[in-house]
């Protein structure tokens, strides 16, 4: 189960993508007439409905460049995707036809595809923009050369898309326009390949964990089950025998929804069995391979057992978030060749290690 935010001016992404701002910036006023009553602020915000645009370009071929600072690819053959998506649909959709000339080192070009770390001012919209470009729909208003910005580190289909999004800005086209395949405000992009949180020694965005305890009716000693609990944090906490990363620390809380991690113990449950215990986790995906690459939440399900075995399942899936991917890589007391009676005991307590008051 994946969850996590972010937005192409998108909305927060329900399984796992990374969903980036698209946006657009201010045209310059009309030639000679500043905008809002002398203020020199642009006539234009983008935000608008293009109504078939005249060709601001006057027909001629419009010369782009690209500027990439970082070197981290070569985007000439994304940008000429993107426009070669132009050169097919300008008429229908723009109202007029448009041709492009891709050369990366112009001199002079009519626009300029520069590649950023972020984009942090693009008109009205917020700071999580992929792209960016400035709204034309008449002669005055283009001013070359123009620059369309796209972040770094996106994927080729995705860097792609904001491309053509962006290019449908400078044709006069806004995000209620049509094509909204390309031209809505919102879409779901991925970025360039990322290690996966299972090949990672920590996951997780931060080093304190929050968790939550949530013991269901009937399942006996509270108490017992608190206790369960507060003696695998601990062990944890102290670095379970050198087997996860130091510093990683935890906190009680009793605000559920708010928890990094949950530990349920009886009640309604996900498992596929009435009585062990199963995981949840939740994180990002942002490069769309439906494997997580961090970790914002995990929940514990722990069913049918009695309240001492609560924390050797726990310890089982909570060392598992933190790296433990393999049963050989756990500390022995919680490998799966542990007997019944082990995993009732105070397992916690190791030659390195005593138990803790309570």
């Amino acid at each position: 189960m994946a969850w996590n935010r972010a937005g192409f001016a998108l909305a927060v992404a329900a399984l796992g993508l990374v969903v980036l701002a698209g946006c657009v910036a201010p045209a310059a006023p009309n030639a000679g007439q500043p905008a809002d009553g002398g203020s020199g602020a642009p006539a234009e915000t983008g935000t608008g409905t293009a109504t078939a645009p005249a060709d601001p370009y006057g027909g001629e071929p419009l010369v782009v460049a690209v500027e990439n600072p970082n070197g981290s690819r070569d985007y000439a053959p994304l940008v000429r995707r993107a426009l070669d998506y132009w050169e097919a649909n300008a008429s229908q959709y723009a109202g007029h036809d448009v041709a492009y000339r891709i050369d990366p080192d112009a001199a002079d070009p009519d626009f300029v595809v520069a590649v950023v770390d972020r984009i942090e001012d693009c008109g009205t919209e917020d700071d999580h923009s992929a792209g960016c470009a400035p709204y034309i729909t008449r002669p005055e208003q283009f001013s070359p050369p123009e620059r369309v910005r796209v972040v770094d580190g996106l994927s080729d289909e995705s860097a792609v898309q904001v491309l053509i999004h962006e290019f449908g800005h400078t044709l006069g086209l806004g995000h209620d326009d049509e094509p909204q395949s390309v031209m809505r405000a919102e879409g779901r992009l991925a970025t360039l390949p990322r290690r996966d949180a299972v090949d990672k020694a920590f996951a997780w965005e931060h080093r304190t964990l929050s968790v939550h305890v949530d013991v269901g009716d009937g399942v006996g000693d509270r108490a017992a089950v608190d206790r369960q609990v507060r003696e695998t944090l601990a062990y944890f906490d102290r670095g379970a025998e050198g087997t996860v990363t130091p510093n990683v620390s935890f906190v009680r809380t009793s605000n559920r929804s708010a928890a990094d991690v949950v530990v349920q113990v009886g009640g309604t449950h996900p498992c596929d069995r009435d009585t062990g215990s199963c995981r949840r986790l939740r994180g990002l995906d942002p490069d769309a391979d439906d494997r997580l690459e961090t970790y914002d939440r995990l929940e514990v399900y722990v069913v049918g057992l009695d309240p001492e075995a609560v924390g050797w399942h726990v310890g089982r899936h909570l060392g598992y978030s933190l790296g433990l991917t393999g049963d050989g890589a756990y500390p022995a007391p919680l490998r799966t060749d542990a007997s019944f009676e082990e995993r009732r005991s105070d397992w916690w307590t190791t030659a390195n290690a005593s138990e803790t008051s309570g």
